[in-house]
């Protein structure tokens, strides 16, 4: 399992470092230029020279307020039409940060700059300076092009297949193939062990991020015990909740070393957690759905990112929850939703608030039945019984006789091309 790896640099450090950069750059590198190379110059007028770099400082400064003004905003509006959780990864994007500190920066040496045309009534132009403001310039208008194909990730189709990536992403990371074996522990191995030491969280609420399994497998190791995690990657941990438990331990182990293996964060991540992209992809359904949005199309559009990262979670084996070492012995218990958990959180919530709605049930009655003829047998029941629960939503949200038969009807598409003649 791989380790989560924190960010060396937070946001708001990126435009700081470029501002900073540009600041001691242009304190040092005209002066290095007036003393080293005195004559070697930009060949251009001084009046020409201040008038280009003013306007670029100009120019930059405005295009920074509109800009970020306009991406926020943006933001905002994301966050109220799609899921305040999805929006969020967006703002933290480095891309955003990357394009405010290069703007930034061109501006704040675009001035420094300036102090140096025509200093002391000599007439020179320094030319690194002035060559380097440029370079500056044409990399804003990159990061600027950089940034509008970053926000055009809030339209609905790219933002659904933002979150279906990451999803991709950690399924592949995390699950090998079906025909890998189960490592479940029997209970047999551990309960029968005393627990002889508990780690609870202290501090604030925090959200486990990610979890450091080598760490706490070589704990475990060292010290012949079993270590047992109580709380899931993606769970929210408030002051007194368990993180672990110790089973078997010869001696109290190092809680300092066992609470470096929790990532906390103030928010869940997709690294170690496939259920957070399908969280994303039901929440932009279910808000698709209410009566202020009133979209089933787009519910149907999440719901083809879903078909997808179910596809692929079948064919993983999913339960992973135990470690052994390297003589066969377990040595760590962890947590995994199973197939059921991936199910009820992908169909219920999007189910019951599109329960009214033709074209989501005739998506999702394609869908379970798509899954079930591409997935192992193994897959079916938990499949079958959510294809008997649409089937009852169907019964009891629809009054007309016609339209239950309309909203039974495979499609998948929702109100495309049906899979069967209507009169059937």
């Amino acid at each position: 399992m791989f380790a989560h790896r924190p960010r060396l640099v937070p946001n708001w450090g990126v435009p700081m470092i470029y501002s900073i950069s540009a600041l001691v750059g242009g304190l040092t590198l005209p002066r290095i230029e007036s003393h080293l190379l005195p004559g070697v110059l930009a060949g251009i007028s001084p009046s020409a020279a201040l008038a280009f770099l003013s306007s670029i400082a100009s120019g930059m400064m405005a295009l920074t307020g509109v800009v970020f003004s306009l991406v926020f905003v943006m933001i905002q509006f994301s966050a109220a039409a799609y899921s305040p959780r999805l929006s969020l990864w967006l703002a933290r994007d480095r891309i955003i940060w990357h394009s405010l500190g290069m703007f930034t920066a061109t501006f704040l040496y675009s001035l420094a700059t300036m102090n140096w045309v025509d200093r002391y009534g000599a007439g020179n132009v320094p030319f690194f300076s002035a060559w380097l403001v440029t370079l500056l310039l044409v990399g804003s208008v990159f990061m600027f092009v950089a940034l509008v194909d970053r926000v055009s990730l809030l339209q609905v189709h790219r933002m659904l297949a933002f979150a279906g990536d990451q999803g991709r992403n950690v399924i592949e990371q995390m699950y090998p193939p079906l025909e890998t074996p189960s490592t479940l522990a029997d209970p047999a191995e551990f309960e029968k062990l005393p627990v002889t030491q508990t780690l609870p969280h202290e501090g604030r609420p925090r959200v486990i991020q990610a979890l450091d399994e080598v760490k706490l497998e070589s704990i475990a190791s060292e010290t012949g015990a079993i270590l047992e995690v109580m709380s899931a990657v993606g769970d929210t941990v408030v002051a007194g909740t368990v993180l672990l438990r110790v089973r078997g331990g010869s001696k109290k182990l190092d809680e300092g070393a066992l609470r470096e293996a929790f990532a906390m964060g103030d928010e869940r991540t997709f690294e170690q957690d496939p259920k957070y992209a399908l969280r994303l992809l039901a929440d932009i359904g279910i808000k698709a759905l209410s009566p202020a949005i009133n979209d089933p199309t787009t519910a149907v559009q999440a719901l083809d990112q879903i078909e997808d990262l179910l596809r692929r979670l079948g064919k993983r084996r999913l339960e992973i929850g135990a470690i052994y070492d390297g003589t066969g012995r377990l040595r760590l218990i962890t947590p995994h939703p199973s197939w059921d958990d991936f199910i009820r959180l992908a169909f219920d919530e999007i189910r019951l608030y599109g329960a009214t709605s033709i074209q989501v049930m005739r998506r999702m009655k394609a869908l379970v039945s798509d899954l079930i003829a591409a997935l192992p047998e193994e897959r079916e029941a938990a499949l079958r019984d959510h294809q008997k629960r649409l089937d009852a939503t169907i019964a009891r949200s629809f009054k007309y006789a016609e339209e239950k038969r309309q909203a039974s009807v495979e499609d998948r598409q929702g109100l495309g091309v049906s899979r069967k003649d209507e009169d059937d």
